[in-house]
This record gives structure tokens, C-alpha cells and sequence, in this order.
């Protein structure tokens, strides 16, 4: 009989293993069917983690059941990578999100989000121009902004309104500008502004538009960021701890298929 820690990788990875084929399915299917800039740009990092799982997996699996010590130790390596890969993305994580906030407006219940306010490495990327490209399309995709419209509000409900960060920097001008506010996406610039906000002037009434060429929509967009990295971080800390496990019972089935090698087959070792 198989000992215990072979058994347990062997249940582990093919577990995993019926995990990728949906992954990948999807990989696939978003290659084939996916229609708009953000189902594309998806694509590839799905077929990439679907293929990663599913030829892991197989490895362990392989390696554990057919005592194979080769995969073993291959699978045992990608493991380790993964493991130390994964601690220094949370680490990151839990350093790039340290800053930035929203600013609590008077006499509004949502907040506004500045973009100078996040980390530079986060400014960076939203403000590399082809990053940011594919950021807004999935934005306009998602119809965060015209979902807000249909809510045919008073301006008193709507400053009322607890708006996400991402509908407080995208959908409407920043407050300073002091716009007229028609509906919740169509506001009527003063005749003569005073703000210094680049803001002000790039907004659009046009529904395509908006203030997706805004600061405060990228700011907004690092807020949304910043909230699910924490998220993931604390997440990643318990698959840590998971794979710390999983990679400790793999060593003891790798050490079992050296022993069993060495005595020229399985003879039943405690």
C-alpha cells in the first residue's frame, strides 16, 4: 500500500488537476468568444495559470502515484518558486497599497480620490498610456458609469450617495469645478471656471467620454485597487500557509521514493 504522504499529494494534485480543465476551458473560451478589449486581455493570463495548474498538478501527481522521483523533484522546485514568489507579491502588495485615501468632501457622502495620493509605483502604471487604455475599456465595459445614471436621482439624493471610488472619479467632474449638476453624467460647465484642476476641462458630457481621461478616475481606480489587493494579500496569506503544508508532505513522499529506489522497490516502510 501506498504510505500517507504519497496518498495525500496524489488526492492533492489530482484535485488540482480537475481544477485547471475549467480554467483553461475558460482561457479558451474568453480566446474564442471574447468580444471586447477587457475578455481579451483576460485571456491570457487565464490560459497561462489553466495550462501552469494543469501540468503541475500532473507532475505531482505522476511523481507521488508512480513513484517517479525526477517529477517529484521537479514538482517539489515549482512548488518552492511559487512559495517565495508568492510571500514577496504580498509583501509587495501590503507595500504599494500602503498609501493613499479618499477625501472626505463637506456635505457629501461619497469621497474624492487624488491621484498623487498613491504610491508612485501605482501612478506609474495608470498613467502609462497603453496600461491605461486597456483599463478604461474595461471600465466603459463594465457600464459602471451608466448604471449610475439609471438611478435618475435629485441632486440631493445624489450627493447623498455613497458612490464607489471608481464612480466618484469617473462618472462626474470633481466637486471643485462647481459644474451644474443635470443627471448623475451630465453636468454644465461655468461660464468662467476658476479651478486649476486639469480635471475640470477634460471632463465630457459625452456618455464615451466622461472623466475617463480624468486624474480622479485613475485615483479612483487605485482606490478600487488598493481595497482588493488587501483583500488578495490576506487571502495569499492563508494559500501560503496551504502550500507550506502541501510542500511538506511533498518532501516526505519525495524522501519515501528515494527510500523505496534505494531498496529496489516498495517494501513497505512505515
Amino acid at each position: 500500500m501506498f504510505r500517507l504522504s504519497n496518498n495525500l499529494i496524489g488526492i492533492l494534485n489530482f484535485l488540482t488537476f480537475l481544477l485547471s480543465i475549467p480554467i483553461l476551458g475558460g482561457g479558451i473560451w474568453l480566446a474564442t468568444r471574447g468580444s471586447t478589449d477587457c475578455e481579451k486581455f483576460l485571456q491570457g493570463p487565464v490560459i497561462a495559470v489553466g495550462v501552469f495548474l494543469m501540468v503541475v498538478s500532473l507532475a505531482g501527481l505522476v511523481g507521488a502515484c508512480c513513484r517517479v522521483s525526477w517529477l517529484l523533484w521537479l514538482y517539489l522546485f515549482v512548488m518552492f518558486l511559487l512559495i517565495v514568489l508568492l510571500f514577496a507579491f504580498t509583501v509587495f502588495a501590503f507595500v504599494v497599497t500602503n498609501k493613499g485615501a479618499g477625501e472626505v468632501v463637506s456635505e457629501r457622502g461619497y469621497k474624492e480620490y487624488h491621484l498623487g495620493d498613491y504610491s508612485n509605483w501605482l501612478q506609474k502604471r495608470v498613467n502609462n498610456s497603453k496600461n491605461w487604455a486597456k483599463i478604461r475599456s474595461c471600465l466603459q465595459d463594465s457600464k459602471v458609469c451608466q448604471s449610475l445614471q439609471e438611478k435618475n436621482q435629485t441632486f440631493q439624493q445624489f450627493i447623498n450617495d455613497n458612490l464607489s471610488p471608481i464612480q466618484s472619479g469617473c462618472c462626474k467632474p470633481p466637486t471643485e469645478c462647481n459644474f451644474t449638476y443635470q443627471n448623475e453624467t451630465f453636468w454644465i460647465k461655468p461660464n468662467n471656471s476658476t479651478s486649476s484642476n486639469p480635471d475640470c476641462n477634460a471632463w465630457d458630457n459625452d456618455s464615451s467620454v466622461l472623466c475617463y481621461n480624468c486624474q480622479s478616475c485613475k485615483a479612483g481606480v487605485l482606490a478600487n485597487i488598493k481595497n482588493d489587493w488587501k483583500k488578495v494579500a490576506v487571502i495569499n496569506i492563508i494559500v501560503l500557509v496551504f502550500l507550506i503544508v502541501v510542500y511538506s508532505i511533498g518532501c516526505c513522499a519525495f524522501r519515501n521514493n528515494r527510500r523505496d529506489n534505494a531498496y529496489g522497490g516498495w517494501k513497505g516502510y512505515p
